[in-house]
């Protein structure tokens, strides 16, 4: 069928998103299981927000990023989660275009600027390993401020064009989405309009918004690692690698899930295999965030625990 004999039939006025299964069991398998996680995310990630605020020892730069990361993770998983609960529970899976939108460009928004903030988080490491001297002067308040917001503003920024070009394509036919949440990708695919434009400036803000933090990091943790192998004491190496392994393992998991979906070849066999590694840093990296933080970091755990005993005291307090 030609683009002509599709733009003359009805427009989609919603689309349909598969998720991961079909059937009343599967379904509340799954509603059960991403209950879990979601309750878990937003406790978890809420939980690092607020021992962030209320602890005077963590007002620190890499803290204050790691305040930021956890309210990123809250936002990226209230897009995605609810919806999907709200299809596995009541069995409609069907969302609006205006909806799909919308949650595609928030989506893309925080995807973008969870590359920028890590890239921030491992320049902060960079510096606190590599030139600790320098350290308190160059990571002030200002700067940390400064990095703060334009990870957030530039992560907002880039996708907004990207979000009005698809918003802009003809939807005419088949509505059905393999996705458990609105993608860029299988949106375009289902457009009837020509996308070849649209396609390639996809690519592009997916190049700029990952590759630039990318490299940055990279660069940031081979400086980290050379200066870490020439402290001569085992002790000094394994203290001053401690400092970033909880960050490395979370810019591990999140971009060898970014780019196994988005930089390798996309054919039509590729899309259960995406719709699974595209849980990893939307569900599984939010989720497993705070715990790697936490069970990872001493300053974590003792703010933890002072944290515990003030409310032992207070509610020691009330009962008396």
């Amino acid at each position: 069928m030609t683009k002509q004999e599709w733009k003359n039939r009805t427009a989609v006025t919603e689309f349909i998103l598969l998720g991961f299964g079909n059937g009343p069991e599967v379904d509340s398998l799954l509603f059960l299981m991403f209950l879990s996680i979601y309750v878990v995310t937003i406790t978890g990630n809420t939980f690092i927000i607020v021992l962030v605020m209320t602890n005077q020892h963590l007002r620190t730069p890499m803290y204050f990023f790691l305040g930021n990361l956890a309210c990123l993770e809250v936002c990226y998983s209230s897009n995605i989660l609810p919806r999907m609960l709200l299809s596995y529970l009541g069995g409609d899976r069907s969302i609006s275009v205006n909806g799909c939108f919308t949650q595609y460009y928030f989506f893309g928004c925080l995807a973008a600027t969870e590359c920028y903030l890590l890239a921030a988080m491992s320049y902060d490491r960079y510096l606190a390993v590599c030139e600790p001297l320098h350290y308190p002067s160059r990571m002030d308040a200002k700067l940390c401020l400064q990095l703060g917001a334009a990870s957030w503003i530039s992560g907002f920024l880039s996708n907004s064009i990207l979000t009005f070009l698809i918003s802009n394509l003809d939807f005419c036919g088949p509505n059905e989405i393999e996705h458990f949440f609105c993608d860029s990708f299988p949106m375009i695919k289902l457009s009837c309009s020509d996308t070849h434009v649209v396609g390639l400036v996809t690519s592009l803000v997916a190049a700029v918004c990952s590759l630039p933090p990318f490299l940055l990091t990279f660069s940031s943790y081979l400086y980290i690692i050379v200066t870490v192998m020439r402290i001569p004491s085992a002790t000094g190496r394994k203290k001053a690698f401690s400092t970033c392994s909880s960050h490395l393992i979370v810019v591990n998991l999140f971009y060898w899930s970014i780019f196994t979906v988005y930089v390798l070849p996309h054919r039509d066999t590729q899309t259960s295999p995406n719709k699974v590694f595209s849980g990893f840093y939307t569900i599984l990296t939010p989720l497993v965030n705070p715990l790697i933080y936490s069970l990872r970091n001493k300053e974590v755990k003792e703010a933890l625990r002072k944290q515990t005993s003030k409310l032992k005291t207070f509610k020691g307090l009330l009962s008396v």
